[in-house]
């Protein structure tokens, strides 16, 4: 059990960066143009990683449904929220957001998956979730933040929520490494589409290749592509095999503390004692979480 949650520990450093190097991209390449070439770059990866024997996927009619669920929500409706909602607010903004994914994963758990949090539990993604509002009110003060964008963001958390659902329903017949190869697959197909439809409509088709070999985005392209997009959504998938849903997803809580930090070193994004604040109150209400689901685990085992 420590490598789940040494691994879930990975992701969120992994996923707390991604909103720092997609603002980067945001600079250069249109909201499309990032989830394609994010995704391309992916499932190039991943593909050949199949091809070496790295990894194994199996293609089975009986896997249509719980994949479908799973992609439906992310990368499909995610990602399309939150690359635009992301274009319109700061990265330690986007990341504050992102970490109400608990808040509806606990809700939608209890009523889908029957994985109902214990009332101490409650208390600590009460506590967690204080530290987003406190950080939160702090930023409203200060910057004049989108409320369309904030709109958006809702959206891919809740959409988030439900992927966190989904694919711990799919991971009773799906490996990890199956459930990101297909998510993958989907984006690259979804998202290069999509992409390839806006160039033809301004007549600049020759910028998908162009946009792809930028100095400027090459690096946080790889990331996003290969580190995140693999690396971080098979941590992800890994999890949510061996975690309660509504475990799992506090760790999308320590993603937001990288995010700003992130935000503030890199990007020069302000942060104030407020946000320390907020981002202890966080991280004691993951530790929390996942310190009273260890000891209900030792009390089942004895």
């Amino acid at each position: 059990m420590l490598k789940v949650h040494l691994g879930s520990l990975l992701f969120a450093m992994i996923f707390g960066l991604t909103f720092m190097f997609s603002k980067v991209v945001l600079d250069v390449i249109s909201p499309l143009g990032l989830m394609a070439y994010r995704f391309l770059l992916a499932i190039v990866t991943i593909e050949i990683l199949r091809r070496l024997a790295v990894i194994k996927v199996r293609f089975e009619r009986r896997f249509t449904k719980p994949i479908f669920a799973v992609i439906l929500f992310q990368p499909i409706l995610y990602f399309l929220f939150e690359i635009y909602g992301l274009n319109l607010i700061t990265s330690a903004e986007a990341g504050m957001m992102i970490a109400l994914i608990p808040v509806f994963v606990a809700i939608f758990s209890s009523i889908i998956l029957k994985e109902a949090p214990s009332r101490l539990q409650v208390l600590f993604i009460t506590l967690s979730v204080s530290g987003i509002v406190v950080i939160q009110a702090a930023d409203l003060t200060r910057t004049s933040g989108e409320f369309f964008g904030f709109f958006l963001m809702l959206i891919a958390v809740m959409s988030a929520s439900m992927f966190n659902i989904a694919s711990r329903s799919a991971s009773k017949v799906l490996k990890p490494a199956e459930i990101t190869y297909f998510m993958m697959l989907t984006g690259a197909l979804l998202f290069n589409t999509l992409y390839l439809g806006e160039l033809w409509i301004q007549g600049n088709l020759a910028f998908y290749f162009t946009r792809l070999i930028e100095p400027t985005v090459i690096f946080p392209l790889l990331y996003l592509g290969v580190v995140a997009s693999i690396g971080g959504f098979f941590l992800v998938n890994f999890a949510l095999k061996n975690l309660p849903a509504h475990v799992s997803s506090m760790y999308a809580n320590l993603a937001t503390v990288v995010s700003i930090a992130a935000g503030a070193i890199v990007l020069s994004e302000a942060i104030t004692l407020i946000h320390v604040i907020g981002s202890v109150m966080i991280m004691g209400g993951v530790y929390g979480t996942v310190r009273v689901q260890q000891k209900r685990k030792l009390k089942v085992a004895v």
